[in-house]
């Protein structure tokens, strides 16, 4: 994916570096990333979307809502090669995607939104939702490969509590997962199911905070195996992901229900720039539910 300085996006505009700050202020477009140093840096594709339809003589909104609906085309041609039952088309239509994008907002932007539609169409039990989900699924695993090794000193401990794959929610996960290790974190996934040989893992692995995502699991599964990680590993913080209800509120902290916006909020936790505590720990997760539950 190509990037542009705030300079080099305000010469393709023919606009001031001003101007084009207070386009993003004002439209939220276009919407820059930030540089490890912390400066803008524009994707091509949006930038090239916009000039291209301020070329057309439209007005500057008039010209944003063009570039969006440029930019929306992909999930369209993504939900058609699924339920088309496409698998080259589907992964075409990513890689346009990336063409546009960061990877984190291709997923969030085009392959999230294009299979909840797809399962809102034809239901989240279904053959397409289970054939798209699928798809998804492998094309997150393969992004990860290509994820860099882990750069943080910090790792991540995901208790898996969806219901299979086909869970809207085990979606959701792997997504948060591929984030984060490209954010460099250490990521292991374990089922919430698995208690038999948990203290050998998570004594090999080390985690700093644990995540329970998923709201399928019971409460009481989760408590099994919650103990279980804390005779292995003594307390440590706990956070849930897409783990519903009231319960969930209370049990712990809550991540937001967006991948991107959950990986960021964990990595906040982890560098230590949130001064929240992170309270219950795993000893406290059940009991808390049960008595939320009473």
């Amino acid at each position: 994916m190509r990037t542009l300085k705030t300079s080099e996006a305000a010469a393709v505009l023919n606009v001031s570096p001003n101007t084009l700050r207070a386009w993003e202020r004002r439209f939220g477009y276009p919407k820059p990333q930030r540089s490890p140093g912390k400066h803008r840096l524009y994707t091509h594709g949006e930038v090239a979307a916009l000039r291209d339809a301020l070329q057309e003589g439209l007005s500057i909104s008039s010209a944003v809502s063009r570039a969006r609906e440029a930019l929306s085309a992909d999930t369209s041609v993504l939900v058609g090669a699924l339920a088309s039952y496409e698998l080259d088309r589907a992964d075409g239509a990513m890689e346009a995607a990336l063409a546009l994008r960061s990877l984190e907002r291709s997923v969030e932007e085009v392959l999230l939104p294009s299979l909840n539609e797809i399962g809102e169409r034809h239901g989240f039990h279904s053959a397409p939702w289970a054939f798209a989900s699928q798809w998804a699924s492998d094309w997150l695993v393969r992004a990860q490969r290509l994820a860099p090794p882990p750069m943080r000193p910090s790792a991540i401990l995901i208790g898996d509590a969806t219901r299979d794959e086909f869970d809207p929610d085990a979606l959701a996960l792997r997504t948060l997962q591929l984030f984060a290790v490209r954010a460099g974190a250490g990521v292991l996934v374990l089922p919430v199911a698995g208690v038999a040989g948990l203290g050998d893992v998570v004594n090999a692995f080390g985690p700093q905070i644990v995540v329970i995502a998923g709201a399928y699991a019971a409460d009481d599964q989760i408590g099994r195996w919650a103990y279980a990680l804390r005779a292995a590993a003594g307390p440590l913080p706990t956070a849930l992901f897409r783990r519903s209800g009231q319960a969930g509120r209370t049990a712990g902290r809550v991540l937001p229900s967006s991948p991107r916006d959950a990986q960021r909020e964990l990595l906040a936790l982890l560098d230590g720039r949130m001064r929240v505590s992170l309270r219950p720990d795993v000893e406290d997760l059940v009991p808390r539910l049960r008595k939320v539950g009473a």
